[in-house]
């Protein structure tokens, strides 16, 4: 049975989710289809345009995603915080922009004057909102459904198109965070569709790269976690070129002269980096990070222990 999503997420841990949607049997997200001979590239962009629309709607945040040929990969933060500081009015206002609203919705946001119950009312629904827009699964679920109906109507059939649920990774330091961040982008080089990170079509690292000034993803800003990614962007963009052009290579271990400053300053050794981003498994631990942070959330989403200890043990190693 599949764990509840609240045993999987814990802002009190980390507000940084990492999660993947891959398609059912053989339904095909984008790129070519060899069995049919059907070009789906241009689903790739519906993904992009969708995760546009939703960051400027949600409490949350894109920090990277890449858009695979049946699965995409996105990391998340979420921002509980700036939702509980949205007005009444500002809650509704995004809500509707997703969803249809009714004649009383469509009052309140005209100023007209509610009766008492009315307000009541109003309230009601804007408490329900205000908890969905900061929340991952209706995130998801807001991005999913409609790429599901537009692409089973392209192809002419019902049923599923998303397996049944996402996947959640929760990214319990800044070193998870930064070493998940390059295994997405990195996505596409690793699946031989590009040959480096600003010709990877559909990811964050291009967008970052090549359309910064029409980026929506939260930027890089040092040492101010609350209103961004604790990190430089030139330090990372030297780290996903390393990581790059050392899987390339596949010099299992070997350990270049060119290793960024960043994963020094972080604590990070470079061997278990790469080993991160060449792994093909598909199943991911539902959180990454020092062990000790690993047992905490575990403890706070009401869980003996969770899986991948021995892999945040090798990539996040505690400060001593």
């Amino acid at each position: 049975m599949p764990t509840a999503r609240n045993r999987l997420v814990s802002l009190d841990d980390t507000p940084y989710y990492h999660c993947v949607s891959r398609c059912v049997r053989r339904a095909f997200l984008c790129g070519m289809d060899a069995a049919t001979g059907y070009n789906f590239e241009h689903r790739r962009q519906w993904i992009v345009d969708r995760i546009k629309l939703l960051s400027s709607v949600f409490a949350i945040d894109v920090c990277a995603y890449a858009v695979m040929s049946n699965h995409y990969h996105i990391i998340l933060r979420l921002d509980a915080e700036k939702a509980n500081n949205w007005s009444d009015y500002e809650v509704a206002e995004r809500w509707t922009r997703l969803f249809s609203k009714s004649t009383l919705i469509h009052r309140f946001l005209g100023g007209s004057d509610l009766l008492a119950f009315e307000l009541d009312q109003v309230q009601k629904l804007v408490s329900t909102w205000r908890s969905r827009l900061q929340d991952l699964s209706w995130f998801m679920r807001c991005l999913n459904e409609p790429i599901a109906r537009m692409a089973n109507q392209e192809d002419r059939c019902t049923g599923r198109f998303w397996e049944g649920r996402f996947h959640s990774q929760a990214l319990l330091d800044e070193r998870a965070l930064l070493a998940c961040m390059a295994y997405v982008d990195l996505n596409p080089i690793r699946a031989a569709m590009a040959k480096t990170p600003e010709t990877s079509d559909y990811t964050s690292i291009q967008e970052r790269i090549i359309r910064p000034e029409e980026s929506t993803l939260l930027s890089f800003l040092p040492g101010d976690e609350a209103a961004g990614i604790p990190f430089a962007l030139k330090d990372y963009l030297e780290l996903v070129d390393w990581a790059g052009r050392e899987i390339i290579r596949g010099k299992r271990g070997f350990v270049p002269a060119s290793t960024p400053p960043i994963l020094e300053r972080l604590s990070m050794r470079s061997s278990p980096v790469l080993d991160y981003l060449r792994r093909t498994e598909k199943i991911t631990p539902v959180a990454l990070g020092p062990l000790s942070q690993l047992r905490k959330f575990a403890h706070s989403v009401g869980r003996r222990f969770v899986k991948g200890q021995f892999l945040s043990k090798a990539l996040c190693p505690e400060a001593h």
